[in-house]
């Protein structure tokens, strides 16, 4: 019986498995939606908001945690300065899923994965160029 086993596996095992998660959860931190299949956002969304989670607690251990995931410190400097000031007010569901039907080579469905506050994001990330 598969009791309390949620982790999704995708046919990977631990280690690669890790590695696929914080390399889509950094490329969603910089460009802030990934379009990816629906099993691996479905497996993306609960790692992404446990790093938004850590960004807004914003102490040094949280972010010394989120480099320990992610190993991408201007990705974790980008996720506490940016996305954590317009989440803050939030509890909850940062991440939408958005699905987008069947990829033509295979027929696997895809999905775009994306801030919920992605309007935010942009009018920091231009008040931030300026």
């Amino acid at each position: 019986m598969r009791h309390r086993k949620k982790t999704v596996k995708l046919q990977r095992d631990a280690a690669h498995r890790r590695s696929l998660l914080a390399n889509l959860a950094c490329s969603l931190i910089e460009h802030g939606r990934i379009r990816t299949t629906l099993a691996k956002a479905k497996a993306l969304r609960p790692v992404a908001e446990k790093m938004v989670t850590l960004a807004k607690r914003g102490d040094i251990h949280a972010r010394r945690q989120a480099v320990a995931f992610l190993r991408q410190k201007d990705v974790v400097a980008k996720l506490f300065s940016e996305i954590a000031p317009v989440c803050e007010d939030r509890q909850g569901g940062y991440c939408r899923i958005t699905k987008l039907g069947a990829r033509t080579s295979d027929s696997a469905p895809m999905a775009y994965i994306e801030w919920t506050d992605i309007e935010d994001l942009a009018v920091a990330a231009t008040e931030d160029d300026e």
